[in-house]
């Protein structure tokens, strides 16, 4: 009885334990098709979006490929027509006189600006070295627009030392190893301090110009003649694309009158803001000249307060002249080796005679011969003659050429400027200016 209860005990545990499966699996699986329909429709709704998400970027790519063979197609119309007007003798658009006029004004001050740059750099350092050295710091040779701005109120801790100041510190220096009680040496330090003003006064004009000069110009380079450049470029290229499309139409190729028209309102475009922007620019001449006037009160200011402290420092050595003069100078007697402590057989006299001559003998005279002049060079003080100062190159017929030193006979004279005289054999005339008369002709 009782084992075969726990026999159908077990035979039911093991009916349930089997049926629990069963049952699980059907829950499972139709939880699974349910949660397999929602992933089937965010799957689709997924892959929908995905496929407008390719078919706009492949129209996107068929737009761009588009664009850029529209943009391959008009380079090469400019090639085209750029070689057949230079080579082949075709015609192209003709623009009137009064546009071929401002092209040339704006080009010409294109080039101004630029070399106007390179010379006022080059007049506020005028050393080549120093200026090099300043640009292999900076980095370049070239003054960037930014670069003008971070130098504005720097010029003085820039590497470029003015000669002014150069030359101050070499006075001061030396005047201080002379001595500050020395009236010389006192004026050689004034003299010095004066020169170290005049080039913190060339530090300020080269801040100025940088700043109120320099920089205004670059702007206009990189700004607004750029602009001009661009515009004047872009309509060389549209005139070229308008001209080639026009040229085959004329020549039977099948060009659709919309892309004519295209290429032509282009082309109108262009030529309008060409001829804006050279006519802006060209009338820009109040801007130009109160830049120049700018520059010009620059040195003004500059030379008036260099003349300032150059009167100052005038009057100073002037007073320090005045003193040297009306200083009493206490009498100086050299000293010999005896005055020094030292023993000596000596013989030598300050006045210049020998102590080893007799009493009764003559003084000695100067110990060396004294000088003669080349015989030459010696003129004859009988007949008027004159010696030349320099080379004198004749030009002209009749002139008489010769080398400095020469004596030249003088025969007579032409007028105040010129004279004529004989030199080796040969007459001509000659300026006043290159010779020195000795012997005057007779009046």
């Amino acid at each position: 009885m009782s084992t075969g209860f726990k026999h159908r005990r077990s035979t039911d545990s093991r009916a349930s334990s089997r049926s629990t499966p069963v049952s699980a699996s059907v829950a499972i699986s139709s939880s699974t098709n349910g949660a397999s329909s929602t992933g089937d429709s965010s799957c689709h709704l997924s892959r929908s979006h995905d496929s407008k998400r390719v078919t706009s970027t492949l129209q996107q790519h068929a737009e761009s490929g588009k664009m850029a063979f529209a943009g391959l197609r008009k380079q090469i119309n400019k090639a085209n027509q750029y070689v057949s007007e230079k080579m082949g003798g075709a015609e192209g658009t003709k623009l009137d006189d009064e546009f071929t006029e401002m092209e040339r004004k704006t080009d010409v001050t294109n080039e101004l600006i630029e070399e106007l740059q390179v010379k006022t750099r080059e007049f506020l350092h005028p050393n080549p070295a120093s200026r090099a050295k300043m640009s292999a710091v900076k980095g370049t040779s070239r003054f960037s627009f930014k670069r003008i701005s971070k130098l504005s109120g720097q010029a003085k801790a820039a590497t470029y030392p003015q000669p002014e100041g150069v030359l101050g510190d070499c006075m001061v220096n030396f005047g201080r190893k002379l001595g500050d009680e020395e009236p010389f040496a006192q004026a050689m330090i004034e003299t010095g301090e004066a020169m170290k003003q005049i080039a913190d006064i060339k530090y300020a004009l080269d801040d100025n110009m940088k700043q109120n000069f320099l920089e205004p110009l670059h702007h206009l380079q990189s700004k607004d003649l750029k602009e001009v450049m661009h515009h004047r470029k872009k309509l060389q290229g549209r005139r070229l694309d308008y001209d080639c499309k026009k040229r085959k139409r004329d020549r039977g190729t099948n060009i659709p009158d919309e892309e004519i028209r295209i290429a032509e309102d282009k082309f109108a475009e262009s030529l309008h803001l060409a001829q804006m922007s050279m006519h802006n620019l060209l009338e820009n001449d109040v801007e130009q000249i109160s830049q120049l006037a700018t520059f010009t009160e620059s040195l003004l200011e500059h030379h008036r307060q260099c003349a300032d402290i150059l009167s100052a420092l005038q009057e100073t050595l002037q007073e320090k002249k005045n003193e040297a003069a009306s200083r009493a100078r206490p009498e100086f007697r050299p000293k010999t080796l005896a005055d020094l402590g030292i023993q000596s057989n000596a013989t030598y006299q300050p006045d210049g005679t020998n102590g080893a001559l007799s009493s009764g003998s003559a003084p000695s005279g100067s110990p060396l011969p004294s000088p003669m002049r080349s015989p030459a060079r010696t003129p004859n003080p009988q007949n008027p003659c004159a010696q030349a100062l320099f080379d004198f190159e004749p030009e002209n017929p009749g002139e008489l050429g010769f080398k400095e030193g020469d004596n030249i006979t003088l025969t007579q004279q032409i007028d105040e400027n010129w004279l004529e005289g004989t030199l080796d054999g040969r007459t001509g005339y000659f300026p006043t200016t290159y010779v020195q008369v000795l012997v005057p002709l007779p009046r």
